[in-house]
């Protein structure tokens, strides 16, 4: 028993090896990309007729920050960056205090976002920086503050090497 137990693990150990390698493959990452920017296109190009005609699109923020009805916190204490959401507000020229006013304006596209999911919810909120950027920008509301997932500019394609 022990030496088939031992026998799985060394096989697990390699075929997670074997994974990881194969992520910094150039060809795979071209993919992604490729991908990626095809999903984003199709999006833009869905979102005007999709979203109004099945009314689960965005929906307009309340007028004065948290209401009621708002099912994530408006002005939270503390605003926390993950790593990709910082690499990406490099790439595509996003600072905080545009992610902050989408946050107190923004609209949310429950399409675009996960409330049940664990172990934060995630509101994908949409809406036009005070400089004219369309984005769209993932918040996960945690008990130490709202978490910044990622942000997306919907109107520009940017390189980037984010990873």
């Amino acid at each position: 028993m022990k030496q088939i137990l031992s026998r799985i693990f060394v096989f697990g150990f390699v075929l997670l090896i074997a994974c990881q390698n194969n992520g910094g493959n150039q060809e795979s990452q071209g993919n992604r990309r490729n991908h990626h920017k095809q999903y984003h296109k199709q999006d833009r190009e869905n979102r005007a007729t999709s979203d109004d005609q099945f009314g689960n699109g965005p929906q307009a923020a309340p007028d004065n920050g948290n209401s009621g009805s708002d099912p994530i916190d408006r002005h939270p204490g503390q605003l926390i960056f993950t790593k990709h959401a910082r690499c990406r507000m490099g790439c595509r020229h996003i600072d905080e205090g545009e992610v902050q006013e989408i946050l107190e304006k923004g609209r949310i596209n429950y399409r675009k976002s996960e409330p049940a999911g664990r172990p934060d919810p995630k509101y994908a909120l949409e809406g036009t920086t005070h400089d004219g950027q369309e984005v769209r920008i993932i918040f996960a509301p945690s008990k130490r503050g709202m978490v910044v997932v990622t942000v997306i500019d919907l109107g520009t394609e940017w390189t980037c090497d984010c990873k």
